[in-house]
């Protein structure tokens, strides 16, 4: 029961990491407010990027709950994997505008009422993709980068306010984003090369996100504050090199 009597708001809660983390959050104690783009059983329906809602989905913990100690801005859209020439200014506004002012609104409305409890954690969804290139298209990486970024500066401006923000950079991870890579490559019998350029040779579970989710978002990690956790397999410890020829050197 690590977030026992919390009361925490998840975005993108519909499927993968969402739906996953807030899963494990209400079982690890805490009222959980589902929200995602449409409403379905248990999820209220909340667009991301739209400051309204946001405050909207801030305001129901408050009124309905107390307070709000907890806020994961997990919802993100890809984009594709269009190259520069491909992508229009209408795609980058889009892309920028769920994955990047998204947890923007989540610091901006969930620290203003976490700074009236006197705590709170602040958990936004970034990616690998924003660490360096190559895993991502181009507004895709540029948005999460720019998570990145923004958890380190929110830290600092709400400093003496006991509110922690944090982002978990994800690898390559079985979700409803992912699922056209994993489609393809178990239509061309080559699902076994998910994930292979990471040391662990595999791709990860939206319950393996969860669980850091779930690490920053508790008390346990009440000392870690304006931090990236990668959570990817080992695949950015190293430029991409080849296994089987590494292999011959190692045990």
């Amino acid at each position: 029961m690590r977030l026992k009597d919390k009361i925490a708001i998840v975005t993108g809660a519909a499927s993968g990491i969402g739906k996953a983390s807030a899963a494990l959050f209400a079982a690890e104690g805490a009222t959980v407010i589902a929200a995602d783009i449409a409403a379905a059983d248990g999820i209220v329906a909340a667009d991301a990027g739209r400051e309204e809602d946001v405050a909207g989905l801030v305001e129901l913990a408050t009124r309905e709950h107390g307070g709000l100690d907890i806020f994961f801005a997990n919802a993100g859209i890809s984009g594709g994997l269009a190259s520069v020439f491909e992508q229009t200014p209408e795609d980058w506004q889009e892309i920028l505008r769920v994955n990047l002012i998204g947890p923007f609104l989540a610091i901006k409305h969930g620290g203003a009422a976490m700074k009236a409890r006197g705590q709170g954690s602040i958990v936004a969804t970034a990616s690998v993709a924003g660490l360096r290139a190559g895993a991502g298209g181009p507004a895709y990486s540029a948005s999460k980068a720019g998570v990145i970024n923004l958890v380190k500066v929110a830290a600092t401006q709400l400093c003496a306010s006991n509110i922690r923000v944090n982002a978990i950079c994800p690898g390559l991870i079985e979700t409803g984003m992912t699922k056209p890579i994993y489609d393809m490559a178990r239509a061309g019998g080559k699902e076994e090369r998910l994930g292979h350029l990471n040391p662990l040779k595999r791709g990860g579970e939206p319950e393996e996100i969860a669980h850091a989710a779930l690490f920053l978002a508790s008390d346990e990690a009440s000392y870690v504050n304006g931090h990236a956790l990668v959570v990817d397999g080992g695949l950015s410890v190293s430029h991409p090199f080849n296994f089987q020829e590494y292999g011959r050197t190692a045990f």
